[in-house]
């Protein structure tokens, strides 16, 4: 549950970490100018608004609102995409076009998860379930409607002259 915790108040400032660490491993690797013209104007804008859009679906969810913690699953993509986004931080001439075209992949992998756990919890079924894997069963089938009163009395106030 610690784990899932961390990941859980890990989320928001992913966004701006991730973002930056492409600026710093930049300057730090002397990347060139072409690299820097693609941090400025789509990597450090893309993993932002990525960043934000999973926060927002995971913490639509409410098993993680309630727990504060994400799911395995979340986590497992969230590892995955967060560590490939900081692998082409070193720019590396060997290995950087293939991470970007998996980083790109799990960042979508990782869309789809999320949205389909958000779904799949959102959908309506006789089972609530928890991130621990507990379930409750709710009250389904139709709700008795109250009937309408067949006879209605109305009682009206008289007033008496003089009286109270």
């Amino acid at each position: 549950m610690l784990v899932r915790r961390v990941f859980f108040g890990w989320m928001l400032p992913a966004a701006v970490v991730l973002p930056l660490w492409l600026l710093v491993g930049w300057a730090v690797t002397g990347a060139g100018a072409w690299a820097f013209l693609w941090v400025l104007f789509l990597a450090i804008p893309g993993v932002i608004v990525w960043q934000l859009l999973i926060t927002l679906l995971v913490r639509a969810r409410g098993t993680v609102r309630a727990h504060r913690a994400v799911s395995w699953q979340d986590v497992l993509g969230l590892a995955l995409w967060h560590g490939l986004v900081i692998a082409l931080g070193f720019f590396s001439q060997d290995w950087w076009g293939a991470t970007f075209v998996i980083a790109i992949l799990a960042g979508l992998g990782l869309f789809w998860s999320t949205l389909w756990q958000l779904w799949r919890e959102a959908r309506p079924t006789g089972l609530l379930r928890t991130a621990d894997i507990r379930g409750y069963m709710t009250v389904s089938g139709p709700q008795a409607q109250p009937t309408p009163p067949q006879e209605i009395i109305v009682v009206s106030e008289r007033q008496e002259p003089g009286g109270r």
